[in-house]
C-alpha cells in the first residue's frame, strides 16, 4: 500500500496511540479544571471579606476547615491557589512529555517510511533528484509535522476544555452575560480562519526557497573540487548566495505577516474584551450581579484568551502542516523498483550464469530510445566483451544487466529465469558492476572495501592482494584505518579503481562486468591485475567493456555497440579478418 501524508493519516496515527492519548487526556483535564477553578476564589476574597456580601465560602471554611481572621483567610487562600497553579503546571508538563512522545514516535515512523520508500526508489529518480530538496523534506518539513502533532495537537484538546470549563463556570455565574461572551466570540474565529488561507502558502514558498538553497549549496559543496579546479568559486557561490537572499525575502514576508494575522486576531479579541467588561460593569449596575462575580468574570476572559488564541494558531500551524505533507507526498510519489514475487533463484548452487538478452530497448526520456531491439547471448562461464565508441549505450546496456533499471520493453533470462520474475535485488546481489569512477566513502579504507560486511582477515588480505593494493596499504599512515577523504580524495584514480575490484572480489559475485574499470591503470599494473585475477574469473562469466585493446585481449566473444544498436558481432579473430582496422576504429 503506497504510503502518505495527510491530516487523516496523522490522527489515524494519533489514534494508534489510544491508551496513551486517554491518559495524557485525563491529565488535561485534570490540570484544566485546577487552573479554571481558581477565578472563584475572587468573589470569596471581594464579596465576602471585603464587601461583606455572603456567598457562604467563608462559613464554610470556617465550620470545616479552620477559623481566622481576614489576614488569615487571604493568605490560606493564596497558598491554596499556589498549590493548585503548581500542580495545575507539573499535570500539564507531564501531558507534554506524554504528546511529545506520542508525536516523535510518529514523525519517527514517517521518516523510516521515507527511507524505506527512498531505498527501493528507481535509480532513474535518483539521477534527476535533487539531495537538497529530499533532505529539506526529510528534517524541515517533518519537523513541521512533530511540532504539529507535539504541541499544537495537545494545545488544542487542552484550549478547548477551558474553554469548555470557562464556559459552564461563566453561565453559571451570569448566563445572560456568559451567552453574549460565548456568542461573539467565535466571530474572532471566522476571521482568522480566512487570514489563514494565505499563511499556508506562504509557507510553501519558504520551505521551497529553503530546499533551493539547500540544494544549490550541497551541490556546490559536492562538486567543489571540480569548481575550484574550474576557477569558478566566485560563479557558483554567488548561485548559493542569490538562493540565500530568496531564502530571506521568502522567510522575512512569511514571518511578518503570519505574525500580524496572529496580532489582528488577538486585536480583535482584545477589543472584544474591552465590550465585554464594560457589558460587565452595566451588569452589576443594572443586575444582580456582584462586584466578586464581575472580577472572576474578568478572569474568566483572561483564562480564556490563552486557550482562544492556541485555537486561532491552530488554524496557521494545520495551513503549514498541509503544505509540509504536500511536499513529504512528493517523494512518496517518486517511482519505486517494481515488487516481484520471486520463485526460483537461478544464481543459487551456481559459480557463473548464463545471460540472454531479448530485443531489449531502453529510454532515459520516453521515445528517445538509448538502446534498440538488443539482442546478445552470454554463455555461463564466458568470457565477452562488449566494445563500441563513446555514446553507444555500452554503460547504459551494463547498467540493465546488474539490474540497476526496471526493463519496459524486451526481456532478460538469467539461467533460463526471465528478469520480471526476479527482484532486482537479487540481480544486483549476484552480478557485480565495476564502473570506470567508483564512489568512495568518507571513511576507512577498511571500511571502503566491505562496505560493513564482516569479512575475515584473510579475506580481506587475499582481496587486497589480487586487487595489487598490498604496496598501497603498506604506504598508508595507518593501513586500513586510514581515512581515504571525501570521494576517496587521497587515492589516485588508478588506486580508486583497485578497491572496487577488491570490493568485487570480497563479493564473490556469479557474474562480474567491468565497465572502463582499469582506465587509469597504466598498461603494466593493469597486467598484473587480470593475471592476478585470471584464477578468480576462471569459472565466472565475465562482461569487459573497454576502449583499450590490452583489456579485452582475452574475451573469447565480441559485440559491437554503435547508436545503440549491434552492428556485429563474433570472436576476435572473425572481426580482425573483416577489416585489420576495425578495433582501431571502434575502441
Amino acid at each position: 500500500m503506497k504510503s502518505h501524508c495527510s491530516i487523516k493519516s496523522i490522527v489515524q496515527q494519533l489514534l494508534e496511540h489510544r491508551k496513551d492519548l486517554i491518559f495524557g487526556n485525563i491529565i488535561a483535564i485534570a490540570a484544566t479544571l485546577l487552573v479554571v477553578v481558581i477565578p472563584l476564589f475572587i468573589p470569596i476574597i471581594v464579596d465576602e471579606l471585603l464587601l461583606g456580601k455572603d456567598h457562604h465560602f467563608i462559613s464554610w471554611i470556617s465550620t470545616h476547615i479552620w477559623q481566622t481572621d481576614t489576614k488569615g483567610y487571604v493568605i490560606g487562600i493564596l497558598v491554596f491557589i499556589i498549590v493548585l497553579r503548581l500542580l495545575s503546571t507539573f499535570l500539564s508538563i507531564f501531558q507534554t512529555k506524554i504528546f511529545v512522545s506520542i508525536s516523535k514516535n510518529i514523525t519517527y515512523k514517517m521518516r523510516v517510511s521515507l527511507l524505506n520508500h527512498l531505498k527501493d526508489v528507481s535509480l532513474k529518480e535518483y539521477e534527476m533528484m535533487r539531495v537538497g530538496a529530499v533532505t529539506s523534506k526529510l528534517v524541515t518539513d517533518v519537523e513541521t509535522i512533530d511540532g504539529f502533532v507535539s504541541t499544537t495537537v495537545s494545545k488544542l484538546i487542552v484550549s478547548s476544555l477551558i474553554l469548555l470549563f470557562s464556559s459552564v463556570v461563566l453561565l453559571w455565574i451570569h448566563w445572560q452575560l456568559a451567552l453574549f461572551i460565548l456568542l461573539t466570540n467565535p466571530v474572532v474565529v471566522l476571521f482568522t480562519v480566512k487570514l489563514s488561507r494565505n499563511i499556508g502558502k506562504l509557507k510553501k514558498e519558504e520551505n521551497r526557497a529553503v530546499e533551493l538553497f539547500q540544494s544549490s549549496l550541497n551541490e556546490t559543496l559536492e562538486l567543489f573540487h571540480q569548481i575550484r579546479a574550474a576557477n569558478k568559486e566566485s560563479y557558483f557561490f554567488k548561485q548559493s548566495e542569490a538562493r540565500a537572499k530568496e531564502l530571506k525575502e521568502h522567510s522575512v514576508n512569511y514571518g511578518y505577516k503570519s505574525d500580524a494575522a496572529m496580532k489582528l486576531s488577538y486585536l480583535i479579541f482584545l477589543s472584544g474584551y474591552e465590550i465585554f467588561r464594560s457589558v460587565s460593569i452595566l451588569a452589576v449596575a443594572y443586575s444582580d450581579l456582584s462586584v466578586g462575580l464581575m472580577l472572576a468574570i474578568f478572569s474568566y476572559l483572561w483564562v480564556m484568551v490563552s486557550p482562544t488564541q492556541d485555537i486561532i494558531n491552530f488554524q496557521y500551524v494545520l495551513a503549514t502542516a498541509k503544505a509540509a505533507c504536500r511536499r513529504i507526498n512528493s517523494i512518496f510519489d517518486m517511482h519505486r523498483e517494481p515488487v516481484v514475487e520471486e520463485g526460483v533463484n537461478p544464481f543459487e548452487g551456481s559459480a557463473a550464469i548464463d545471460i540472454e538478452v531479448k530485443d531489449l530497448s531502453f529510454a532515459y526520456i520516453e521515445k528517445v530510445n538509448i538502446l534498440e531491439n538488443i539482442n546478445m547471448k552470454i554463455n555461463a562461464g564466458s568470457k565477452v566483451a562488449i566494445v563500441g565508441a563513446s555514446g553507444s549505450g555500452k554503460t547504459t546496456l551494463a547498467n540493465i544487466l546488474v539490474g540497476f533499471y526496471p526493463l519496459e520493453k524486451g526481456e532478460i533470462l538469467y539461467g533460463g529465469v526471465s528478469n520480471r520474475r526476479l527482484k532486482l535485488s537479487t540481480i544486483r546481489e549476484n552480478i557485480y558492476l565495476i564502473l570506470q569512477h567508483p564512489k568512495l566513502f568518507n571513511d576507512t579504507m577498511l571500511f571502503n572495501l566491505t562496505l560493513g560486511n564482516s569479512y575475515s582477515e584473510a579475506a580481506v588480505q587475499k582481496a587486497l592482494h589480487i586487487a595489487q593494493l598490498d604496496s598501497v596499504i603498506a604506504r598508508l599512515d595507518k593501513g586500513l584505518d586510514t581515512l581515504v577523504g571525501k570521494d576517496g580524495i587521497k587515492l589516485s584514480g588508478g588506486q580508486r579503481q583497485r578497491v572496487a575490484i577488491a570490493r568485487m572480489v570480497l563479493s564473490d559475485p556469479k557474474v562480474v562486468i567491468f565497465d572502463e574499470s582499469t582506465s587509469a591503470l597504466d598498461v603494466h599494473t593493469e597486467a598484473k591485475l587480470f593475471e592476478a585475477l585470471h584464477d578468480f574469473l576462471r569459472e565466472k562469466t565475465v562482461i569487459t567493456i573497454a576502449h583499450r585493446l590490452s583489456t579485452i585481449k582475452n574475451a573469447a566473444f565480441i559485440y559491437v555497440l554503435e547508436d545503440g544498436h549491434i552492428v556485429d558481432s563474433g570472436t576476435p579473430k572473425e572481426l580482425l579478418a573483416k577489416d585489420e582496422s576495425y578495433f582501431s576504429q571502434m575502441l
